[in-house]
């Protein structure tokens, strides 16, 4: 990507009257990555794996661990039930980030993004709000573009490495992704999606990785969702004008900077955290005595 830094993107798109999705394409021609329409027909294949892993994890699936299966069936169930708060973009956007998430911890295929311990994140909330925004399928297909550039950014800019960086650089820079191509898809400028990223981003700045017994099951799974949500509010307070005081870049920077400065039991050791905690060790423990997974500390 010749620009590294979204002020620079978002001043070039709005000189020339551009979408974040129109320009992160175009870079990637230039890019030598194939032709604008090999492009399309890859973001296409993505849709497609996104769309069957939320249908199969909506189904219900299970891990080899034990620790992960069923929530978004569980979900599904209570929705159409009726929930008690009401049948909201949010709820849809939590059960399919469970569902496709799910799917990941059972080893189905998923798309990254941008990581498998982040995967529910960009698909939960494009697939809960293309209907409400009519969003046809080139739409959505922009919708993974601009998410995936703002996903190259930070992790030229940061990191998007659990073991590097945190559960900042994988849930939340899935979730600043979302909000960024979330306003476009909504009608909103360049502008106001580098917003929508900083106010995502800036709202799980410091977030561990401390997965259990080295699995990315408890508490990634629900940590997406977190993700999600976040992703939709950002969007929602960049929409109606509200900006980040912290412009976006510096708030990668500071990303970057906090990953650096996490102890390395916060980053996906298994050694801090949740993951030390003592009903965790109960589990470590008894899914080696089980043979499930060889661990050399628990």
């Amino acid at each position: 990507m010749v620009k590294q830094h979204l002020a620079e993107i978002i001043a070039s798109c709005q000189s020339r009257n551009q979408r974040l999705s129109a320009y992160f394409l175009e870079q990637e021609v230039e890019l030598g990555e194939g032709d604008e329409a090999g492009i399309l027909e890859r973001m296409e294949r993505n849709l497609v794996v996104m769309e069957r892993a939320a249908g199969q994890g909506l189904k219900g699936v299970d891990s080899y661990s034990g620790l992960s299966g069923g929530d978004a069936k569980r979900l599904l169930e209570y929705r159409i039930k009726g929930s008690p708060l009401g049948n909201s973009l949010y709820l849809e956007a939590v059960m399919t980030a469970v569902a496709v998430n799910e799917v990941n911890a059972s080893m189905g295929i998923i798309c990254a993004t941008p990581t498998a311990g982040s995967s529910g994140v960009v698909p939960g909330v494009l697939l809960a709000c293309r209907d409400r925004l009519g969003l046809n399928r080139r739409a959505q297909i922009d919708f993974l573009i601009t998410s995936g550039g703002c996903g190259i950014l930070i992790g030229n800019q940061a990191s998007l490495s659990g073991a590097a960086g945190g559960c900042q650089a994988e849930v939340g820079s899935a979730s600043a992704m979302a909000a960024a191509a979330l306003v476009e898809a909504a009608g909103g400028r360049p502008a106001q999606s580098g917003h929508a990223l900083a106010i995502a981003l800036k709202n799980l700045l410091g977030l561990s990785c401390d997965p259990v017994a080295s699995l990315v099951e408890v508490p990634c799974i629900k940590r997406n969702t977190v993700g999600a949500v976040n992703a939709i509010a950002a969007a929602e307070m960049a929409l109606a004008g509200v900006g980040s005081r912290i412009p976006a870049d510096e708030v990668i920077a500071a990303m970057g900077s906090i990953g650096r400065m996490m102890p390395v039991a916060l980053r996906e050791t298994a050694l801090g955290g949740l993951a030390q905690t003592p009903t965790a060790k109960k589990v470590a423990q008894q899914l080696q005595e089980e043979g499930r997974i060889t661990l050399d500390r628990i």
